[in-house]
């Protein structure tokens, strides 16, 4: 896998939109952020465009603003705007190729998750953490502080408390994943990622407790949970029920579509659509442990 070095005062990096809208309000908040930091910020010509309903421009205008941050040498770190919706109506027509001349980070969770996958088959990390659009929420400061720390070159480790339905063990492999219905999304397609020895995390807001369970199955069933080197369940948020219950847990589900598999599983992970959401290198080559006394995930010393 291709590592891009980590950020130096001085360098410049963009913000883009590939999915859906931002207020000038969270870009204003987002660039001071980035300025404090020692950044120099450029944005690209179409970000605020006004020519679609609930993408930020049409895929024309997203695409070209993404393309030229790929493409331009001086920009170290290019950082999604928000998820929503919209990533996968480009992803096909974006040439990473430039990314091997001029590595950079690529930051970003929820719809970004289709741009990780692209960037993972391509053989590119990236790293998976909070948005300019969630920058100025009141509790959003330790999540900040560790995607400054993972643009910056510190080493990553994620905590999670134990949790009595934890799956003990240990597990390595490269880390890979993001929002599970972005995951399911991308099989059958030029991004599906092999999972064989991987480490996985999952993680999604506002899903039905049935669609979870018809997204695991789907992920079983195409062999993707077979032979992964470990299992990892960030925030389910806003997980709703049918008015005729479906009479089981996340946990329930999850470990349902794992027993027949003796690799360890980890709840509880401080990523994905919550506060701490935690940065973390996706596609670089993690250690998982799981035990009693909790779960940790610690990333390869930086070089």
């Amino acid at each position: 896998m291709i590592k891009p070095s980590p950020l130096q005062i001085g360098d410049t990096v963009t913000i883009v939109a590939p999915a859906r809208k931002l207020t000038a309000e969270d870009l204003s908040m987002a660039v001071s952020t980035l300025e404090s930091w020692g950044l120099g910020v450029v944005l690209p010509k179409n970000i605020g465009s006004q020519k679609h309903s609930y993408l930020a421009g049409t895929d024309a205008e997203r695409l070209e603003d993404f393309q030229q941050a790929i493409n331009d040498a001086n920009i170290k770190a290019i950082i999604c705007a928000r998820g929503g919706y919209g990533s996968t109506r480009i992803i096909d027509r974006l040439d990473f190729a430039p990314l091997t001349r001029y590595p950079k980070w690529v930051v970003g969770f929820s719809d970004i998750t289709a741009i990780h996958l692209a960037l993972f088959r391509y053989g590119m990390e990236s790293i998976h953490g909070t948005m300019p659009v969630l920058f100025a929420k009141p509790d959003a400061g330790s999540s900040l502080s560790s995607l400054k720390e993972a643009l910056f070159g510190s080493n990553v480790v994620l905590i999670a408390k134990k949790f009595e339905r934890n799956k003990p063990g240990s597990g390595r492999g490269e880390v890979v994943g993001g929002n599970l219905s972005l995951i399911v999304d991308s099989l059958g397609t030029p991004s599906e990622p092999d999972l064989c020895g991987k480490i996985l995390i999952l993680e999604e807001i506002d899903e039905y407790l049935y669609k979870i369970d018809r997204m695991l199955v789907q992920l079983k069933r195409s062999g993707k949970l077979h032979e992964l080197a470990g299992l990892i369940l960030g925030h389910f948020t806003d997980i709703q029920d049918t008015t005729l219950p479906f009479g089981e847990s996340v946990e329930d589900i999850v470990l349902n579509a794992v027993s027949d598999y003796r690799y360890p599983v980890a709840f509880g992970f401080p990523t994905g659509h919550e506060n701490p959401n935690l940065a973390w290198p996706h596609g670089a080559i993690g250690s998982l442990v799981v035990n009693a006394e909790g779960s940790s995930l610690a990333f390869a010393t930086v070089t």
